[in-house]
């Protein structure tokens, strides 16, 4: 299974899904997890109403199951719901 992690740093699950400058994303199995890809964002990426800045992050999670995240709005979260992925705030 494929899993996404926002974060600021590249350690922890420190960010927001819209403001994350960065997505990680793992294979996970009963056997271990293995890294697949990081994505990095620039550019505006604090809280400014423009839903157009998720489109990329979007993109990147697009064959994720679960996207780990410490926060996600309610537009954000209909959208990542919406590809059928499960976001888990932590």
């Amino acid at each position: 299974m494929k899993v996404a992690f926002a974060t600021q740093d590249k350690v922890r699950v420190d960010a927001h899904f819209g403001w994350a400058k960065s997505i990680l994303c793992y294979d996970v199995s009963p056997e271990g997890s293995r890294f697949v890809e990081a994505f990095d964002f620039d550019g505006k990426l604090e809280e400014d109403g423009d839903e157009d800045k998720l489109a990329p992050k979007l993109e990147a999670i697009k064959d994720c199951a679960i996207l780990y995240v410490a926060a996600i709005g309610g537009s954000g979260a209909a959208r990542v719901v919406a590809l059928k992925i499960h976001p888990i705030k932590v």
